[in-house]
């Protein structure tokens, strides 16, 4: 299947911050359920995401002023994104080999379209599965193939 087919899902998934917003308005958004905040310029390109690991991480080495940074200073930057036209079952392999569970989908200019969560990722993929497995039974045993 491929990603395209994916993102009415992926874009529920898809919370935005800008990269000079406060790190504290981030965490709150991060505590309200959000598992991941794509981080965004001024022309909305992804510019790196921010995660609770993120916001614990600069919050532990705060002091003085630098408790108030912006989300630019403790987002990560090296993403990993996928596009559109990629196939499901090639975002999980990755998704398994980092331990992400989730993964940005972003366009060819780097604007963010959706964000793939690894239990909808699998659930998709245990589906096509289940459908391989019924036509197969259904092959095999001559059923609607007369």
């Amino acid at each position: 299947m491929l990603i395209q087919k994916f993102l009415p899902t992926a874009r529920r998934h898809l919370q935005s911050i800008d990269v000079n917003a406060a790190l504290l308005q981030a965490a709150r958004r991060l505590g309200e359920g959000c598992d991941m905040l794509l981080v965004c310029d001024a022309a909305g390109r992804l510019a790196g995401v921010l995660t609770k690991t993120d916001v614990v991480r600069q919050t532990g080495r705060c002091t003085g002023a630098s408790c108030t940074a912006p989300v630019i200073e403790a987002m990560t930057r090296d993403v990993t994104t996928v596009t559109p036209d990629g196939w499901l079952q090639d975002v999980w392999d990755i998704m398994k080999a980092r331990g992400f569970k989730n993964i940005p989908i972003v366009d060819a200019n780097r604007h963010p379209l959706g964000v793939l969560n690894a239990r909808d990722v699998l659930q998709t993929l245990l589906q096509e599965v289940r459908e391989e497995e019924n036509l197969l039974h259904d092959y095999v045993m001559n059923i609607g193939y007369r």
